[in-house]
């Protein structure tokens, strides 16, 4: 992807970068040559983004243009009314506090260039301030009151404002994030598109695993996209690819929603896409919805204080307690009697005012279907973890943690369960999604939708092998396609 740097005079960039083109604004804006480029992305380090000026401008051609602008002309207009500052998140309040304890004045001014401060003590918070307000150069002014550091003001920095003896950082700082994209490496093959793949390396338990994540690579190359394996410090990168593949545990209240978020607001193709990140992961919502279309379930009651009486007599012992947003078994946990059911509603109330009881429905496997782009994808049966009644046994680790595993054609998978599945994962929404569904005496459950299903090489993979890969790096080929010209 070319990368160029606009300013309103090229001696506003006082060095040349690697495999970047230092561009004056007026020449951008008014020579033809640079409205034919495509797949650009342009850092805009204008004197001034003031409405109607020619830094407002870069950005909103740029964007007319199909290339990518740094900052957009919405991030340059929340920072005119500070819009975006109750929104900082509750992660990098933290980091705020942590760093800038030390400090003893009640005042305290960032500069921040291309994600990084001068002093190394501030490049965590630096990075994630970059992250979140997609600046190439701010400025962060806070402020020490009763209930600890604020975040008052953040400014854009253009290349004028840069004091003399900092420009060696700068320049240094924007150099090594250019490189960072491609890492150094001339790309042998011309590739079309590019994707990235969030995933998280230190994750015990991730969706996909470093084999899978090769493949999906390799897929991907074959359709003319160039995939990079990203992580969450990596946000700010997100305006640089054609799409998103999120291939780590997602939550709403953390960084994967935020970069699936940002990443549709950006205009790029996502999956898990925000929409079904919210409904797939707060099981209170799937029961409403699976019941609401009549879909089969087990027996369910949305529980909060005022109707605990009623489970006995509407689900019976045992039964199953589920904590919302639970995944992997954790806050999923049977229910042998009355005082049990009131001892762990007391733990679960602390965490959400509602939560989920189900009829137990004993079996020895669960189907898991994959859906992908309304279609059945791939038939698993998740066997029950050794001497447990989940596929997967919480308090345990190493061996007999986990149940087996059986992959069949989705030909063979019973076809009610595949068309329970179906019916259910299109009520979510066209993206990839993992759908359990309990076989008890003849009849088929649905149990959840899992927006962010397990894809491991040599299991959900063991009969289409390769070609699992290249089918859903298919459907990312097919929608950029669609973007890009305009039907999406």
């Amino acid at each position: 992807m070319p990368i160029l740097i606009v300013t309103n005079s090229t001696s506003d960039w006082p060095s040349q970068v690697e495999n970047v083109m230092v561009v004056d604004a007026r020449a951008y804006l008014t020579d033809p040559k640079y409205n034919e480029l495509r797949n650009v992305k342009a850092f805009n380090l204008c004197r001034s983004y003031r409405y109607q000026s020619t830094g407002y401008y870069v950005s909103l051609l740029a964007e007319a243009r199909g290339h990518r602008p740094h900052p957009s002309v919405a991030t340059i207009q929340d920072l005119k009314t500070n819009a975006t500052l109750p929104l900082v998140s509750d992660e990098l309040d933290e980091l705020i506090q942590a760093c800038l304890a030390p400090i003893k004045s009640d005042k305290f001014t960032l500069s921040v260039y291309f994600g990084r401060n001068m002093a190394r003590r501030y490049d965590r918070l630096s990075l994630h301030l970059f992250n979140q307000f997609q600046l190439p150069m701010l400025r962060a002014s806070f402020l020490l009151e009763k209930n600890g550091w604020q975040l008052r003001r953040v400014s854009a920095l253009s290349s004028n404002e840069v004091p003399r003896s900092h420009w060696p950082f700068a320049v240094y700082a924007a150099t090594e994030h250019f490189a960072k994209r491609r890492g150094g490496i001339r790309k042998r093959v011309r590739t079309r598109f590019d994707l990235a793949i969030l995933h998280s390396p230190d994750d015990p338990e991730p969706p996909s695993d470093p084999k899978a994540l090769r493949k999906f690579i390799k897929a991907a190359g074959s359709l003319g996209i160039e995939a990079e394996l990203i992580t969450r410090d990596d946000y700010g990168r997100l305006a640089e690819y054609d799409a998103l593949f999120i291939r780590d545990t997602t939550y709403v209240n953390r960084y994967t929603y935020r970069f699936s978020r940002r990443g549709a607001a950006e205009g790029l193709v996502v999956i898990d896409d925000p929409q079904s990140i919210v409904r797939c992961t707060n099981k209170v919502y799937l029961a409403e919805l699976l019941t609401r279309y009549k879909i089969a379930v087990p027996r369910t009651v949305v529980v909060h204080r005022d109707n605990v009486a009623s489970i006995a007599h509407e689900i019976g012992f045992p039964c199953v307690l589920k904590k919302p947003d639970s995944s992997f078994s954790k806050g999923v946990v049977k229910i042998e009697d009355e005082a049990d059911l009131i001892g762990r509603l007391e733990e679960f109330f602390v965490e959400s005012d509602f939560l989920i009881v189900q009829q137990f429905l004993p079996t020895t496997f669960d189907w898991r279907i994959g859906i992908l782009d309304r279609q059945p994808l791939y038939a698993c049966q998740y066997f029950m973890a050794p001497n447990h009644w989940q596929i997967i046994r919480p308090d345990q680790t190493g061996h007999g943690r986990y149940g087996k595993s059986k992959t069949l054609p989705v030909e063979l998978a019973p076809r009610r369960a595949v068309q329970a599945a179906l019916k259910a994962a299109n009520l979510i929404g066209d993206g990839l999604y993992g759908v359990d569904v309990k076989q008890s005496n003849g009849s088929f459950y649905v149990i959840e939708v899992n927006d962010n299903p397990n894809l491991e090489a040599g299991y959900e993979d063991a009969i289409l092998k390769d070609d699992l890969y290249r089918r859903i790096m298919g459907v990312f080929l097919k929608r950029i396609e669609q973007r890009k010209a305009g039907y999406a």
